[in-house]
């Protein structure tokens, strides 16, 4: 199993960050429309432990077109949340797929810590880089939309 790690500092506070995250099923498809086609919800509420999300991705994001995703763990106190791929295009690639993120207060701000544990379906398969640079470029696009709604 291999394991990538990502910090990234934005300027919003833990808790709108974090509340931004929790209403990504209906945000993220409305303010990263060139990303996300939809998001749904399968099974539950999105939210909370056993959730299965339904991702569609836009046409401009590569290879992958979908992703189905279940909530592992939610910790509201700790403003965590980690998720296993299920079934999509990510499942061709990887065996196993299973992201964690953490909004943790710094000053006015707070930092993101996203990683993912990862074991590849062939050797011939590239690091999640990709994937990564998706997730840095979502929070920090993130963190520019909720510092414009209070402009």
């Amino acid at each position: 199993m291999s394991k990538i790690e990502i910090a990234v500092e934005v300027k919003s506070p833990a808790d709108k960050f974090w509340g931004a995250i929790k209403e990504s099923t209906k945000l993220f498809p409305e303010i990263f429309p060139e990303q996300y086609k939809s998001i749904e919800i399968v099974e539950g509420d999105g939210q909370s432990v056993g959730s299965v999300r339904l991702i569609k991705y836009a046409e401009g994001i590569p290879i992958i077109t979908f992703s189905k995703e279940r909530v592992e763990t939610a910790d509201e106190e700790s403003k965590s949340v980690s998720y296993t791929v299920i079934d999509g295009d990510i499942s061709n690639f990887y065996k196993h797929f299973k992201a964690s993120l953490q909004v943790v207060p710094k000053g006015e701000g707070s930092c993101v810590k996203w990683s993912v544990e990862y074991e590849k379906a062939t050797e011939e398969v590239p690091e999640p880089n990709l994937i990564q640079e998706f997730a840095v470029k979502t929070f920090s696009d993130l963190d520019t939309y909720l510092l414009n709604l209070k402009a």
